[in-house]
C-alpha cells in the first residue's frame, strides 16, 4: 500500500493541475475555432469531422494501454514526456500545416493526450495527504470545465486578433512551460527496470483489458465515469434549443461553471463524510430526478442549473474514488487508463445516440433516456460495491 505524505504540496498539485488544463485544451483549441477551420482547410469538406475526434478515438483504442505504458515508463516521466509531445505538436499546427500533417498532428496529440490524463491524477492523488485528497482530485476535476471557460474568454479574442494558427502556437508554448515547470519541480524517478518499448503482446493488452474491467476495484470509477461522459456533453449540447432564447446563452455558460462549483464545495464537503462512491450515487440519482423533472418543466433555468449541480458531484467523486479503491501506485494509474477510455467513448456516443432519440421520439424520450442512463451509473457502483463486499 503506498503510504500517504503528511502534508499536501499545493503549488506542485496547482502544477499539475495546470497540465490538465493543457490536455483539456487540445480538445477545447479546435472545438472553439472549429466554425472557422474551413477558412484554414477550405478543400476538407467532411473530413473536418475528424480534426476534432482523432484525439477521442486514440483515447478509445489505447486509454487501458496508455496505463500499461505508464506504469513501465514511470508516472513523472510519462507526463513529461506527455506534454513535450503535446507542445511539438501544438507549435507545428500553429505553422498552419497541410490538412494531411494536421490530422496526423491530431494523433500524435491523443497519445500526448492519454500520458497526461493518465499520469497527472495519479501524481495527485500520491502527493495528496489523505485529508486532502478529495479536494485535490476534486480540483483536478475541474480541469475540462476551467479549460473550456479559459479558451472562450482568451482564446477566441487571440484567435480573432491574430489567426486561429495562433491559438494553436499559444497553446504550444503553454504546454512547453508546463513541462519544463513540472520537470524541475517533480523530484527524480528511478530509471525503468525494463526496456522503455517492446513488441506489442496483443493478448497480454487484451488479457490486461479483463483484469481491469472485472475487478469491482479497478474499474469502478471508469465503470460509473461512462454514464457520466454519456450525459454531460450531450445535454449540453442538445438542451440548448429548449431552453428560452433569452436565457440560453447564460445557461449553457453558467452551467459547467455551476458544476465545477458543486464539486468544489458541496462534493468536498460530502467527501469529507461518506464514500466518494456514495457520492457519485447520490450525484447521479438527483441529476436523474432532474432529468424528468425538465419533462414537466421543460427549460426551466433553475432546474437546469440544479442538474449541472447534481452531475458536479458524480465528476469529482469519480476521481477521488480512483485512490480510495485503488491503494496502490499501480493501480491507480490502470484505473485511470481505464476512465480515460470510457470517458472517450461516453463523450463519443452521448451526443450522436441522444440526438437521435429527440430527432424521433422527441424532447421527452430524449429526457427519459438521460434519466435512465443516469440511473445506470448509479446502479453499477452498487453493484461493484456489494462485490467489493463479498470478496472481502
Amino acid at each position: 500500500m503506498t503510504q500517504a505524505p503528511s502534508h499536501t504540496p499545493w503549488p506542485l498539485v496547482f502544477l499539475l493541475w495546470g497540465a490538465g488544463l493543457g490536455a483539456a485544451a487540445q480538445y477545447g483549441k479546435v472545438s472553439v475555432v472549429f466554425d472557422q477551420l474551413p477558412q484554414l482547410f477550405p478543400e476538407a469538406g467532411t473530413l473536418l469531422g475528424w480534426v476534432v475526434s482523432l484525439v477521442g478515438g486514440v483515447g478509445i483504442l489505447l486509454g487501458v494501454t496508455a496505463g500499461v505504458v505508464v506504469a513501465r515508463l514511470t508516472v513523472r516521466r510519462a507526463l513529461v514526456w506527455g506534454l513535450w509531445l503535446g507542445a511539438a505538436v501544438s507549435l507545428l499546427q500553429g505553422l498552419a500545416p497541410p490538412l494531411w500533417l494536421f490530422l496526423l498532428s491530431r494523433l500524435l496529440e491523443g497519445l500526448s493526450h492519454l500520458a497526461i490524463v493518465v499520469a497527472a491524477p495519479t501524481l495527485i492523488a500520491s502527493l495528496s495527504a489523505t485529508r486532502d485528497r478529495g479536494v485535490t482530485l476534486t480540483l483536478w476535476g475541474t480541469f475540462f470545465g476551467v479549460a473550456f471557460a479559459i479558451l472562450t474568454w482568451l482564446g477566441l479574442p487571440l484567435a480573432a486578433w491574430l489567426g486561429v494558427p495562433a491559438l494553436f502556437g499559444a497553446h504550444g508554448v503553454f504546454m512547453a512551460a508546463a513541462a519544463l515547470a513540472i520537470g524541475a519541480a517533480l523530484p527524480k524517478e528511478p530509471a525503468p527496470t525494463g526496456p522503455l518499448w517492446t513488441k506489442p503482446d496483443l493478448g497480454a493488452l487484451w488479457a490486461k483489458h479483463v483484469e481491469i474491467y472485472r475487478s469491482p476495484r479497478l474499474g469502478a470509477p471508469a465503470a460509473g465515469w461512462l454514464f457520466y461522459t454519456f450525459c454531460f456533453v450531450s445535454l449540453l449540447t442538445l438542451l440548448p434549443p429548449y431552453l428560452d432564447p433569452a436565457q440560453q446563452t447564460f445557461l449553457i455558460g453558467a452551467m459547467p461553471l455551476v458544476s465545477i462549483t458543486a464539486s468544489l464545495t458541496l462534493g468536498v464537503w460530502l467527501l469529507r463524510r461518506v464514500s466518494s462512491v456514495t457520492v457519485i450515487q447520490v450525484g447521479f440519482l438527483s441529476s436523474a430526478v432532474c432529468a424528468v423533472a425538465l419533462i414537466i418543466w421543460p427549460g426551466d433555468a433553475v432546474l437546469c442549473l440544479i442538474f449541472a449541480a447534481c452531475l458536479g458531484l458524480v465528476q469529482g467523486a469519480s476521481f477521488a474514488s480512483v485512490p480510495d479503491l485503488n491503494p496502490t501506485a499501480e493501480g491507480r494509474i490502470l484505473s485511470n487508463g481505464a476512465m480515460a477510455q470510457t470517458g472517450n467513448i461516453g463523450n463519443t456516443l452521448g451526443t450522436p445516440v441522444l440526438f437521435a432519440i429527440s430527432v424521433g421520439l422527441g424532447y421527452s424520450a430524449m429526457l427519459i433516456t438521460l434519466g435512465f442512463v443516469l440511473c445506470l451509473g448509479a446502479m453499477a457502483h452498487g453493484v461493484l460495491a456489494l462485490r467489493r463486499r463479498a470478496e472481502g
